[in-house]
């Protein structure tokens, strides 16, 4: 592992059926997580092939800290994204860090396809290439309940596995992870189905040295106490994210019914107090981690006609009651489970998938497209015809849905409406609208992520910064959670992890890093992905803002597209300089 000898980097190869282990030390520089999957994936990525051939890898990794301390307690993996044809980048936690952390493995390559549908079972000693011809067509949850019958390890195992969704290519394919996470976003889920990978079993068993066990204990400590005895975390624990819809709902900065209103009063239904009052059972945990901000609701649903009824648990935060609840119009909590529980099923990205189904309401609204093409009649508000239009999705009946299941702007170019697609960067955005940073930060960031640089957060600040101090905000902060995202840290975690307790952690781990060193490691990655952006075809003057994001007024102003033209020039400008 990152005291013996470099890092451990575990190569699969689907087609071939071969593995290899190898320890190198020439990535240690990059410290682990982003940083080293960033350099795996320039080794071995072809640039100019699609998003789905063969010779693509899939990375996966993990950081030097890595279930070790409080909240680090994520995966990275990288790939080229069938949505954007550029970087792909998503993370997802529960028990996948820590499988991978006792396996034994820094980062794991997958490259090639198998012959039929099949799954791998990693352990620390060995790699089984598994026949999944029976798995293949079943849903994310019937996956996950046969692989944990399947499949030994319990207690220290995570499995990841795809649905039909990424089983049919759809470009906003998730993969769930332990059933209540994912690699959401930028379509993971569909090169895994481009492999004819159903899913991956993790699991270990050994032990993981600490190089200084009274520093590292001293060091925990701090940590541990600074997550649970402030209230740092604590809006995490309590409400959740969706603590986050109600202050943003008052402060306009909540996109309703694709964007067309940033707030209304039906908000208050879909707010955190609500699904906490009203249907929270639970709070789960990552592995590592002492918050518990997994918040699962009760879902009562009929199953058949007559009096049967059955109730499922099921996740929900912030970024999903947008997209499914209040991008939708909807008005009532008990609805926006009902869509969240089909993309689970499915394996499709959420935030996607409803900013999906909003421009097709609106387009259907507009006379753009029409019932011949949607095969029901969609209208905000209504969530029956939702759950119809995400099971055409999968099916695929039509070539309208075979569009829409390659994103929105694809087909919003292709069928009109482009104007008010809620799209950057060919990405589907997040539930924020808050101003010039949130839409600049997704338009340029890496993986146009709003978690790339927290624009939206830089907006709520309200400072009054420069045209060129606002793009520098922007750039630091994204460099900044490079470095985080480096030894994998939950960026809920980010005010607990500044520099100066990243490199005293990691020293307790023998890691030598000075702040000045972890910041700089931040400058480079951020250079590294914008070059890899270049190769992939990514061109910084032909990113465009869809006229919506000037049409509703955010956080209770009208913004200025001219202004946003100017911000825009600044950022090419300084990011043609990397």
């Amino acid at each position: 592992m990152f005291n013996q000898g470099g890092m451990r980097v575990l190569t699969i190869d689907l087609s071939r059926r071969k593995i290899a282990i190898e320890r190198r030390q020439d990535l240690l520089n990059w410290l682990g997580g982003v940083g080293v999957a960033t350099q795996l994936l320039k080794e071995h990525l072809k640039p100019e092939l699609d998003p789905f051939h063969p010779d693509q890898p899939i990375i996966l990794a993990i950081g030097p800290m890595s279930t070790v301390y409080p909240v680090v307690t994520k995966a990275v993996a990288m790939f080229k994204s069938p949505l954007t044809g550029e970087l792909g980048e998503s993370y997802a936690g529960l028990r996948i860090a820590m499988a991978m952390r006792f396996a034994g493995y820094d980062a794991i390559v997958i490259k090639g396809k198998a012959e039929s549908p099949a799954y791998l079972t990693i352990t620390p000693h060995q790699v089984d290439f598994n026949d999944a011809r029976a798995l293949w067509g079943l849903s994310t949850e019937e996956t996950g309940r046969l692989l944990r019958q399947l499949s030994p390890g319990k207690g220290h195992r995570s499995t990841l596995r795809i649905g039909q969704a990424g089983e049919k290519l759809v470009a906003y394919a998730g993969v769930n992870v332990d059933t209540y996470r994912h690699f959401g976003r930028l379509g993971l889920g569909a090169v895994f189905g481009s492999k004819n990978l159903k899913a991956i079993v993790v699991h270990g068993d050994h032990n993981y040295p600490i190089a200084r066990p009274q520093e590292y204990q001293r060091v925990y400590s701090k940590i541990f106490k600074k997550v649970v005895e402030t209230d740092i975390m604590e809006k995490y624990h309590g409400l959740g994210t969706t603590g986050n819809v109600e202050p943003l709902n008052e402060m306009g900065g909540l996109p309703v019914r694709n964007l067309q209103a940033s707030s209304y009063p039906e908000a208050l239904n879909l707010s955190g107090e609500t699904f906490a009052q009203e249907t929270l059972i639970r709070k789960i945990a990552c592995a590592g981690c002492p918050v518990g901000c997994i918040h699962i609701g009760i879902h009562r649903r009929q199953f058949a006609e007559g009096y049967e009824y059955e109730s499922v648990a099921v996740s929900y935060d912030h970024e999903l009651v947008y997209a499914l609840g209040t991008m939708l119009g909807l008005t009532d909590h008990r609805h926006v489970y009902a869509l969240i529980e089909r993309t689970e099923l499915y394996g499709l990205d959420s935030i996607s998938t409803g900013v999906a189904l909003a421009w097709a309401t609106e387009a259907q609204e507009k006379g753009l497209i029409g019932e011949e093409e949607l095969l029901t009649h969609l209208a905000f508000g209504q969530p029956e015809p939702y759950l119809q239009a995400m099971d055409y999705l999968i099916k695929q009946p039509n070539e309208f849905y075979r569009t829409l299941a390659q994103g929105t702007w694809l087909a919003a170019e292709r069928y009109g409406g482009t104007e008010f697609a809620c799209v950057l960067g060919k990405n589907e955005v997040a539930g924020y609208h808050t101003g010039y940073a949130n839409i600049l930060g997704q338009a340029f960031g890496a993986r146009h992520s709003h978690l790339d640089n927290g624009g939206y957060a830089i907006d709520q600040e309200r400072k009054d910064r420069t045209p060129e101090e606002l793009v520098d905000a922007i750039i630091q902060e994204e460099e900044i959670r490079n470095t985080l995202n480096s030894l994998v840290i939950c960026l809920f975690a980010r005010k607990v992890y500044d520099l100066a307790t990243v490199a005293e952690g990691l020293k307790a781990l023998g890691h030598e890093w000075t702040e000045e060193q972890l910041r700089q490691l931040g400058r480079e990655i951020y250079r590294e992905k914008m070059v890899l952006k270049r190769q992939l075809g990514f061109k910084l003057e032909q990113i465009t803002v869809p006229r919506r994001f000037w049409e509703t007024p955010a956080l209770g102003r009208q913004l200025d597209p001219e202004k946003m033209e100017q911000l825009r020039q600044i950022m090419i400008g300084r990011l043609s300089q990397l």
